[in-house]
């Protein structure tokens, strides 16, 4: 029988990364990259060339060569990105988790210069970054300056800061795309159809519409004439696949397909943790590639130089090619790797020499021997709909009778994936089961799976989460006496669903930035966001303007059924989140007081809806290993 894992502390799972997330300048000479200072990831650069094989003793940062160029103390630096012409380094910056996201700018040349905060507008949120070939010293930028709830658009000069107004919004455009030729408009109809148009003086002409869009049109690319967008669709299909969309005549002409798997489509809001789903050249913007994922990750390569580099990168690891960048002749390459125990190994590999190296791994202390593979399942719902989950037993234990936390994804418009997850592991390391299920809703599996989800929040939902529970039970995994819910955001309120319509599954339940009134969270959608969610809230949840509509979505609501609520709960929350508000969480927790029902409830001051800097989500995670300790008697905690 194997060992079972060391016991690691959470530190080891929440510290920041060494180095991660690196980036190859245009020219192929510099790599730009995330690694911690004062307790915060920051940005610096290092020479390619330079001597990367340096102990895993040694702080990264402090290594000969490395230069940091930004100098953030209050919030860790999540996307970053070089301009065109590889002058500056781009980066992103809220403040404790408002979503009031800025676009700063720091030279790599000259290390000793604070960053410029190029949208120095409080209260204004960037909405959208488009970085022109053919203009590679600006960007054209999607502001709130004027109205909150419309981005108007601008044209940004990268060296002076100059901001030029190109175009304002009449009341309608959800995203503004600038080709060398033309302005292009999305704007969502009345009945929810997104539709593609020219813009010019005022005057629209429109191109493509499109129905049954959930979130936006993804991908969208520009092809590099700026007469066309490659796009992900499923105009007659359940599945999405890649086409190119004439600019002109509005004509969809197939570019790839798997016949199996969706393209990958990726939230609208990109998150910097996943890769794109179009592999496109840093400079050019041909394509080189199109990303598919099943249970495993497929890539297409879609350009005969890319063809020949693919086998070259994909044996460099047994895990998914993940984030890619490479200069502007596509000779020399930086990429990592997503993989369930070995996240985010980092390769350099020069095609014209044909050597590769290993630069680093961002966690050099985790041992992949000792964390748990994640393993890809199917499950069949009470009604006959496959879901796909994943299951992860720690390892060395007998795979009898566990406990198990049935582990639920946010969204819940998103899906998870085989790959590594430091609160699956940490849960893993503790003696725990854990269940990931993608229930109906989550996407990726085709519209039908997705649109399954219409009116079936606290229904068949979570009847999926259940019966993917009763399958691990009926394996004899589980053990159904020791089981806890826990998620984030959507997660955070299936956690509470399970702790308030089934009581009796649960013996504990955490909800992480969940909801627990569904009236309350599509009244007070922030006003940049209210048209873009007519699709998702408006269509999934109901109108809580609507009176039969109201008393649904409340009769769907944990919040209407806390006195239902048996099991201990935790609840966690940023006080600054502008998605679910913490009253969610308030009210439940001073619910639970009236009566003297177990609760223990945790705020945290400087955060938003995601907890970003590292010591927060160590107090997280030690709070969460606690609680869970206490109520599943898995393995010791370590705090």
């Amino acid at each position: 029988m194997t060992t079972p894992s060391a016991l690691l502390t959470v530190e080891e799972f929440f510290n920041p990364p060494t180095l991660s997330r690196a980036l190859l300048s245009p020219n192929g000479t510099t790599i730009a990259y995330l690694a911690p200072w004062h307790g915060r990831l920051n940005v610096f650069v290092r020479d390619v060339d330079s001597d990367w094989a340096i102990s895993d003793d040694v702080p990264r940062a402090d290594v000969p060569g490395a230069r940091r160029v930004t100098s953030d103390t209050q919030r860790s630096i999540d996307a970053f990105f070089w301009s065109v012409d590889g002058r500056y380094l781009l980066f992103q910056q809220d403040t404790d988790g408002d979503e009031n996201w800025h676009l700063h700018r720091v030279d790599p040349a000259r290390p000793d210069q604070p960053a410029v905060d190029l949208t120095p507008y409080a209260g204004v949120r960037l909405l959208g970054v488009q970085l022109p070939p053919d203009r590679p010293g600006s960007a054209f930028i999607g502001l709130n300056k004027r109205r909150s709830d419309l981005a108007d658009l601008f044209q940004l000069d990268l060296a002076t800061g100059e901001l030029t107004l190109v175009a304002e919004n009449p009341g309608d455009v959800v995203q503004w795309l600038r080709t060398p030729q033309r302005l292009l408009i999305w704007t969502m109809e009345d009945n929810g159809d997104h539709v593609l148009s020219e813009w010019a003086d005022g005057d629209r002409s429109p191109i493509a519409r499109f129905a049954d869009v959930l979130l936006a049109v993804l991908p969208a690319a520009l092809t590099p004439d700026g007469t066309g967008l490659w796009i992900g669709s499923a105009r007659g299909s359940d599945r999405t696949r890649l086409v190119r969309l004439d600019l002109v005549t509005g004509e969809e002409t197939g570019v790839d397909s798997h016949p199996v798997f969706d393209l990958d489509t990726p939230r609208p809001e990109a998150d910097p943790r996943f890769p794109s789903s179009l592999i496109l050249h840093p400079s050019t913007g041909e394509l080189l590639g199109a990303r598919y994922l099943g249970a495993r990750q497929v890539i297409h390569a879609l350009d005969p130089h890319f063809a020949q580099v693919l086998p070259r990168l994909t044996e460099l690891s047994d895990g998914d090619l993940a984030h890619v960048s490479c200069d502007t002749t596509a000779q020399r390459w930086v990429v990592d790797f997503t993989h369930d125990r070995d996240p985010g190994v980092t390769w350099f590999y020069d095609h014209s020499t044909g050597r590769a190296r290993r630069l680093f791994r961002p966690f050099p202390h985790l041992d992949p021997a000792q964390l748990a593979p994640v393993t890809p399942i199917t499950v069949t719902a009470r009604d006959g709909l496959d879901l796909p989950c994943h299951l992860t037993l720690p390892v060395g234990a007998e795979p009898r009778g566990l406990p198990t936390v049935l582990l639920v994804h946010g969204g819940p418009w998103y899906r998870d994936s085989w790959g590594y997850d430091p609160e699956v592991q940490l849960l893993a390391n503790r003696g725990y089961a854990v269940l990931q299920v993608n229930f109906r809703g989550s996407t990726g599996y085709g519209k039908a799976f997705t649109q399954a989800a219409i009116g079936e929040f606290a229904g068949r939902m979570h009847d999926d989460l259940i019966d993917a529970l009763d399958w691990a039970i009926e394996q004899g995994y589980t053990d159904p006496e020791r089981v806890a819910i826990y998620g984030c955001s959507y997660g955070g309120y299936a956690a509470l669903v399970g702790a308030a319509f089934t009581p009796d599954r649960f013996a504990a339940a955490a909800s992480y930035t969940g909801m627990s009134d569904l009236t309350d969270l599509v009244r007070s959608v922030l006003p940049a966001a209210r048209r873009a969610v007519r699709n998702s809230y408006g269509r999934y949840i109901g109108d809580a303007e609507a009176p039969r509509q109201e008393a649904d979505m409340l009769a769907r609501s944990p919040i209407s059924r806390v006195d239902d609520i048996t099991a201990p709960v935790l609840l966690i929350h940023g006080a600054n989140d502008v998605r679910v508000h913490r009253r969610h969480s308030d009210r439940i927790a001073e619910a639970l007081r009236a009566r003297g029902a177990e609760v223990e409830y945790l705020l945290n001051e400087a955060e938003g809806h995601w907890f970003i800097n590292p010591d927060s989500n160590i107090e997280l995670y030690r709070t969460l290993e606690r609680f869970l300790a206490r109520h599943l008697s898995g393995r010791t905690s370590t705090t």
